[in-house]
């Protein structure tokens, strides 16, 4: 081991296996762990340009590993949740960037601060979150995005980013564009609202969900829906390799739906308003194709969701990369549609 501005730095071959929800058996040569903001300037403000290649990994739900990394990892493990700002119907609370996501919904919910109840049970961090604009059940992380903070890691200074600034997307952000591996984010800032305030069950397994169980729709009850709805499609991380949805519903042309509609009458499709393209399911594409359930080794497609990719043991990245470029293929073969992975790929 080695010190590096006051932090023990791992300087011999760590496993990642338990650093990532996909559990592949891989390697890192160093890992760096930051757990507070003044430590994560201190450290990019004197070996950002040493350590501009290091990889930067959070709850490592969103990631395959294809092979070993040749590169550092530094993990953000920067916690701490508080009250910027408040009125009388929100509050503006920061989250460190290293927080559980999960646990941060619990948190909001448990002080009535409404708005993220319908993202529960995603999994990750706090800091990976606007990277990805994360989203489920009619709720995108954009729509209570205050601010974050990050740090340029070359320079080391401290830069805040507004809703602007993120120019966030469909499971997108600048820190996946222009801005990729140039920041690491330390807080981001959402502006929650203070019960009562107005829930988004728009999406009918909620709705049925509690019409079955005779709920008022609550803070805590949407969120106990959304939890029973991915419980019962996902498998959890602890108990079978994997990083939930593996791949973006594909966006196409209205046209291109239409000649599609034609040939496959129950292909669902959303048209996105003020535009003329289609959100086509990709789970949909690919359950249609057979593809659930279909095991090659242990690497496979979960047999209740055709969008997650699993590993029942000891597959490697290579087998997972390998197998969603099948997958890929025949859905281009039979649709006419690229679909684009969600989850990070690195190879080394």
């Amino acid at each position: 081991m080695r010190t590096l501005v006051n932090l023990t730095v791992l300087n011999k071959t760590t496993s990642l296996k338990n650093l990532h929800t996909f559990g592949i058996e891989v390697s890192a040569q160093e890992v760096i762990e930051l757990q507070s903001q003044e430590q994560a300037l201190n450290f990019f403000k004197n070996e950002g340009k040493q350590f501009q290649h290091a990889l930067i990994l959070g709850g490592g739900s969103n990631v395959l590993f294809t092979e070993n990394l040749q590169v550092p990892l530094i993990r953000n493990s920067i916690k701490g949740i508080g009250i910027i700002d408040e009125s009388e119907e929100e509050v503006i609370v920061g989250f460190g960037g290293g927080e559980n996501w999960h646990e941060c919904v619990k948190y909001a919910i448990a002080h009535q601060w409404g708005g993220i109840e319908n993202l529960s049970l995603i999994p990750g961090t706090m800091g990976a979150a606007p990277m990805q604009n994360i989203g489920a059940y009619g709720v995108e992380l954009e729509q209570v995005f205050e601010y974050l903070e990050a740090i340029d890691r070359m320079s080391g200074d401290l830069v805040r980013f507004y809703h602007a600034d993120c120019q966030f997307g469909y499971r997108w952000s600048i820190f996946k564009g222009n801005l990729k591996d140039k920041y690491f984010i330390s807080q981001v800032a959402l502006r929650l609202k203070k019960a009562p305030h107005q829930l988004n069950t728009s999406y009918g397994d909620i709705r049925t969900i509690l019409n079955k169980t005779e709920q008022e729709a609550t803070i805590e009850s949407v969120s106990e829906a959304v939890i029973e709805i991915r419980q019962s499609k996902l498998p959890d991380p602890r108990e079978i390799g994997n990083a939930g949805s593996f791949f973006k519903n594909p966006y196409i042309p209205q046209s291109h739906f239409t000649d599609l509609k034609k040939e496959f009458t129950k292909i669902p499709g959303y048209p996105l308003e003020g535009s003329d393209q289609v959100k086509v399911p990709a789970g949909w594409l690919i359950d249609h194709l057979g593809w659930k359930g279909y095991r090659k080794g242990d690497a496979g497609v979960h047999q209740k969701q055709a969008l997650v990719l699993v590993n029942y043991g000891d597959a490697t990245g290579k087998e997972i990369l390998d197998l969603a470029i099948e997958i890929q293929q025949s859905v281009k073969e039979a649709f006419n549609i690229h679909i684009e992975p969600e989850v990070n790929i690195y190879h080394g």
